[in-house]
């Protein structure tokens, strides 16, 4: 009886390709979300990024933290270890869009780099798509 030898491979892990439009968070915004996270014992959460009819401009911005994760209909995301939960209206607005944290000599805050945006108000917290 003849062994039959045979070669063993190692399967490659396969990496989810990045889908453009989704959501992003930069590395300082992370950071910054983990902190407020981790200060709030509620690490296991996420950012609800969200748009809402307001402002200035005709609609504004808002983040919050979810402790629920994806309610009905949402679409849920991660970007730099942060999840992201968006509503189904808001995500036709918020596409490709890139959550930032600006820390200035003024104060720090949340901001939203939005493609979508065909012309935003000066305070920077609302936009007219």
């Amino acid at each position: 009886m003849e062994i039959m030898q045979t070669d063993i491979q190692t399967p490659t892990p396969v990496t989810a390709p990045v889908v453009p439009g989704y959501i992003t968070v930069t590395e300082a915004a992370a950071t910054k979300i983990k902190e407020l996270l981790s200060e709030e014992g509620k690490t296991d959460s996420g950012l609800r990024v969200f748009v809402q009819g307001g402002g200035c401009s005709g609609f504004q911005y808002g983040l919050m933290i979810e402790e629920g994760g994806a309610g009905v209909g949402d679409q849920a995301f991660e970007s730099n270890g942060v999840k992201l939960f968006v509503d189904p209206v808001s995500i036709s607005y918020l596409k490709g869009a890139e959550v930032d944290f600006v820390d200035t000599i003024t104060g720090g805050g949340f901001t939203i780099k939005n493609p979508n945006a065909t012309s935003t108000c000066g305070c920077g917290q609302s936009f007219n798509a």
